[in-house]
């Protein structure tokens, strides 16, 4: 049989949220290192969750025939298969009690049994007499291995900068279950180690890169390149700390081997660790900024969870995007190689510029960071300028000169209204680099100027130790109707910026990274307090009228000389962006850079250059 996805269990250092695996009624016990459900009897277990539940739209592009759904356990159980069509109630198209035998999976064909080839499906079973055990279950295709010719040739490739134990864990973790993967030997893995820090060395199975620092841009286009000297036929990008099952890969590597597009490529979902119930990102696009699709949803709610798969497979917009954390896509017919933005918007610039069509697999997610914890001075510097990048270069995105500028200004504004003053002032360096052209970026490809630049610009802002007695405490509770009222003073008077004596009228506060982004928490502050998730980091930020006009006349300066220059500006990047996403642009500047005598220079055909 050919596994589409197997039903998995919560795993401790990735997801313990049972609710997002299994959900039960009685006493279920789960053996986490077998992976192996025990039911007593009367009780009941149900799969019809975002890990395990299995989304028929998802697949409609593969070859699917044969479906079925295989069940290994002991034990008598009354097994039951459910359809959920968008826009009905659920029905049950199959119950029976078996008998499971260890020795003999029950395999149910489901070709039959479908109202149509279409919505969600997923099996529950009762214990009915004595514990039933669920070693392993299913959804596969009953049919005959796919022929060598057809099976992808796919690259794992991985790009790290001094996270060396981080990566060794990933590593690692990706070796065993290569090891045993019924695939194994049709995935190539690959380590692009930026910070020639990790120690790692090339072995039958892993493949080390040491590679000049140009950020995950570089790294991954390092990958890029190494997987199409290899002859690989999709690549699969992912961060070094990646924190996901590994399931991830069978569930992927089935999906491009069934796709009857060549074009298909899968973006993996996002669930921050702050909250891992909840989607962050399942796939985005772009428009003036990221919107994240689905952010919020709770998935442990079956009628949340249950809409989302409904809408997942719906028309998508034209510039869809899948986030780097965890991205394959097919190397036939790619027009472009990443940008050297070094970090921050590249993932959105490959999936636009190039002919993908990008699909999403529930269970198929990275759990990272929560981004709210990453924002900083530099971060916002980097994620202004991918964002002009993206409505100057790309046709689909293309607006007036005011219409793009009005990107940049909102930025400011943001960073201005909660009083980030030097984030404002570095974002006002990121749209000057980017009027500057993409020499620019071929120029500082390593950003080590820049850096340094805005770390000093942005001293105020950098987290202190913090103990919290010495914090400011939250203003006391005020009357619903005042606060609404201050709210509105704030947005009509720019956070204060406009009134004389802001300082003694408004109030100081204190709040948490989850609020720091949001303008609204800062509206009738005079001084803020941020503190970070562990309450163990801190910084405070006061109002500064002074600093506010003066931003606000140095963007006007800007804004103006971008709208006379606009269309030479605009010209420039279209230019300038399809050479510098060449293979051959990769291949020139790593191989020019500097870099020790371990540095292996990457390859053409082949061929060391």
């Amino acid at each position: 049989m050919i596994t589409l996805q197997n039903i998995i269990a919560p795993e401790i250092g990735i997801c313990t949220e049972s609710r997002l695996y299994y959900k039960e009624t009685g006493a279920i016990s789960l053996d986490a290192q077998s992976g192996t459900y025990h039911v007593p009897s009367g009780c009941r277990i149900s799969f019809d969750t975002y890990f395990n539940l299995f989304n028929l739209d998802s697949w409609a592009g593969c070859r699917m025939e044969g479906l079925v759904l295989e069940l290994e356990g002991s034990g008598e159980a009354e097994v039951q298969i459910s359809q959920d069509l968008p826009g009905r109630s659920g029905e049950v198209i199959w119950r029976q009690v078996p008998l499971l035998d260890p020795d003999r999976p029950l395999v149910i064909g489901l070709e039959d049994l479908l109202a149509e080839r279409r919505g969600v499906l997923s099996f529950s079973l009762v214990a009915l007499s004595g514990t039933v055990r669920l070693h392993r279950a299913r959804f596969a295709l009953d049919r005959a291995d796919l022929a060598t010719d057809a099976r992808p040739e796919m690259a794992i490739s991985i790009t790290t900068f001094r996270r060396e134990a981080e990566v060794a864990r990933t590593v690692e973790r990706l070796r065993a279950f290569l090891a045993h993967f019924e695939y194994g030997a049709h995935i190539r893995l690959q380590l692009v180690d930026n910070g020639q820090s990790t120690g790692l060395t090339s072995d039958e199975r892993l493949h080390v890169y040491p590679n000049p620092n140009y950020g995950g841009a570089g790294g991954f286009a390092r990958g890029l390149l190494e997987a199409k000297t290899a002859g690989a036929s999709h690549c699969l990008f992912m961060d070094d700390d990646a924190s996901f099952h590994m399931e991830n890969i069978v569930r992927t590597y089935a999906f491009l081997t069934l796709a009857q597009d060549p074009r298909t490529a899968l973006a993996g979902a996002m669930i921050n660790t702050t909250h891992k119930w909840a989607i962050w990102e399942n796939g985005a696009w772009f428009n003036g900024a990221c919107r994240p699709l689905h952010n919020g949803i709770d998935l442990r709610r079956r009628s949340k969870l249950f809409r989302m798969q409904q809408e997942v497979n719906g028309p998508q917009p034209e510039t869809f995007y899948g986030g780097w954390w965890f991205f394959a896509f097919p190397l036939q017919n790619l027009r472009h190689h990443p940008f050297p933005f070094f970090v921050r918007g590249d993932d959105v610039s490959f999936s636009i510029a190039n002919d993908f069509d990008i699909r999403t697999l529930s269970g198929v997610v990275s759990f990272q960071d929560d981004f709210t914890e990453k924002e900083s001075a530099q971060t916002l510097y980097l994620d202004l300028r991918n964002h002009l990048i993206h409505h100057l270069v790309f046709d689909n995105l293309s607006r007036s000169p005011l219409g793009t500028a009005r990107v940049a200004i909102r930025f400011i504004l943001r960073s201005l209204l909660r009083m980030h003053y030097s984030t404002a002032e570095a974002q006002l360096l990121a749209w000057r680099d980017v009027m500057a052209g993409p020499q620019f970026f071929d120029d500082n490809l390593d950003m080590n100027a820049r850096r340094a630049v805005i770390k000093d610009l942005a001293a105020d802002e950098a987290w202190q130790p913090h103990k919290p007695e010495a914090v400011v405490t939250r203003t006391p509770k005020v009357k619903r109707a005042w606060r609404k009222m201050r709210t509105a003073l704030g947005l009509l008077t720019l956070n204060g910026h406009l009134v004389p004596f802001w300082s003694r009228l408004a109030s100081r506060r204190t709040l948490s990274i989850a609020e720091r982004g949001l303008v609204y928490f800062a509206l009738g502050a005079s001084e803020i307090t941020f503190v970070n998730t562990d309450q163990d980091m801190a910084y405070r930020l006061r109002h500064s009228k002074w600093r506010f006009f003066k931003v606000v006349w140095e963007m006007t300066i800007v804004m103006f000389r971008f709208y006379r220059n606009f269309d030479a500006i605009k010209a420039g990047w279209r230019e300038g962006y399809a050479d510098m996403t060449t293979e051959v642009y990769w291949q020139r500047v790593l191989t020019e850079a500097p870099q020790d005598a371990s540095v292996i220079p990457p390859k053409i055909s082949g061929v060391h250059q």
